[in-house]
C-alpha cells in the first residue's frame, strides 16, 4: 500500500461477456485522468500501456458454448498475469483497467505468482454485484466473466485455473466476495462450499459498510502478505454508475463505495488493484469512468481532510 509508484495496465478484453463496449474501459478511465490524479497524490505513476488481446470480429468460431472464446482469454490473462508479476518485481504497485471481469483471471495469476516466489500467499477482495462463480457446467450463458473467482479458488476450466503454472491462485478461506446481490441458482452452491466467505447486500444494508470491509479485510489479510483488490463497478448501484457491463439495481451507494475504498487503504494491506466492467457504449458523459477513478483515488489514500 505504500508503494510510491504504480504501474498501469490496460487489459481491453471483451471476449467474456455477450455486451460489447468494455473493451473501451482502459481508455475511458485514461481520459478521466487516472494517472493524472493518482501522480497529483504523490505516486509516480508509469503506464505500460494495454496488453494484445484478440478481438472477436478476427475470430470466425467463439469456441464452446459452455465457455465462449476461452482459448483467447486465456492467452490475454497469461500475457496480462506476466505483466503484473513484472510490475511486482520492479517495484510497482499493478493498478489494472479492464475489461470484462475475465481478467482478473490473468490478475490474481501475475499476482500470486510474484508472492509464490518468496513462499508468500495473498488475499483476494472481489468486489461485484455477481459471484462470478460459474463453471462451464452450471453457466446459463457460457460467458467466461461470469468464471473468474471460481478459477482462481481452483474450479473451473483448465485454461484459466492453471495460468503460469499452479493452483489455487488464493486459498478460499483468504476470500472475501462483498456486494453480491445476483447469484445465479446452480452457482449458488459453488459460493457456499469452497470456503468463499461471501457478504451480499444485505449483509452491508444490516451491518453497515464498515463492519462488512472490516471483517473482509481481516480475511483477506489473516496469514498473507496483503490482498488483490478487485473491483467490479456494478457493485455500485446504476443511479450512481450507469456504465457498467451488467448493471443491477441495488447496490452500494456513491458514499458507500467510497467509505469501502477509504477503509480498504486505511487497513495499509492492498497489494494491486484492477477496475473492471466500464463500459463507454452504455455511459453518461464517462460519468461511470470517473467515478472508477474517484475510488481508485480513495483506495490509494486520498483523503477527505
Amino acid at each position: 500500500m505504500k508503494r510510491p509508484r504504480i504501474a498501469v495496465i490496460g487489459a481491453p478484453l471483451d471476449l467474456g461477456q455477450g455486451r460489447r463496449g468494455v473493451d473501451m474501459g482502459p481508455s475511458a478511465l485514461r481520459v478521466a485522468g487516472v494517472g493524472k490524479r493518482l501522480a497529483a497524490l504523490g505516486y509516480s505513476v508509469r503506464d505500460l500501456g494495454n496488453i494484445e488481446v484478440a478481438q472477436a470480429e478476427s475470430l470466425p468460431d467463439p469456441g464452446p458454448d459452455d465457455a465462449r472464446y476461452l482459448a483467447e482469454i486465456a492467452e490475454s490473462c497469461e500475457r496480462l498475469g506476466l505483466k503484473v508479476s513484472g510490475s511486482l518485481r520492479d517495484g510497482a504497485m499493478p493498478l489494472v483497467l479492464g475489461g470484462d471481469h475475465s481478467i482478473a483471471a490473468g490478475t490474481m495469476a501475475g499476482v500470486s505468482s510474484f508472492f509464490r516466489e518468496s513462499n508468500r500467499k495473498v488475499g483476494l477482495l472481489w468486489i461485484d454485484a455477481h459471484a462470478d462463480m460459474n463453471t462451464p457446467e452450471s453457466s446459463p450463458s457460457g460467458n467466461v466473466h461470469g468464471m473468474p473467482l471460481a478459477c482462481c479458488v481452483g474450479h473451473g476450466p483448465k485454461a484459466l485455473v492453471d495460468l503460469l503454472g499452479f493452483s489455487p491462485k488464493v486459498e478460499p478461506a483468504n476470500v472475501a466476495l462483498i456486494g453480491i446481490r445476483d447469484v445465479d441458482e446452480v452457482e449458488r452452491g459453488t459460493v457456499k462450499g469452497t470456503g468463499v466467505r461471501a457478504f451480499t447486500m444485505r449483509d452491508i444494508d444490516e451491518r453497515g459498510m464498515r463492519s462488512v470491509i472490516d471483517e473482509a479485510t481481516a480475511i483477506a489479510s489473516n496469514g498473507t502478505a496483503g490482498f488483490h483488490l478487485s473491483l467490479d463497478m456494478d457493485f455500485v448501484d446504476p443511479q450512481y454508475a450507469p456504465g457498467v457491463g451488467t448493471p443491477v439495481r441495488g447496490g452500494a451507494t456513491y458514499r458507500e463505495a467510497h467509505l469501502a475504498m477509504e477503509i480498504v487503504c486505511d487497513s495499509g494491506r492492498m497489494v494491486s488493484m484492477e477496475v473492471v466492467e466500464v463500459n463507454p457504449v452504455i455511459d453518461e458523459v464517462n460519468r461511470t469512468a470517473d467515478l472508477a477513478v474517484e475510488l481508485i483515488l480513495s483506495a490509494m489514500g486520498k483523503k477527505i481532510l
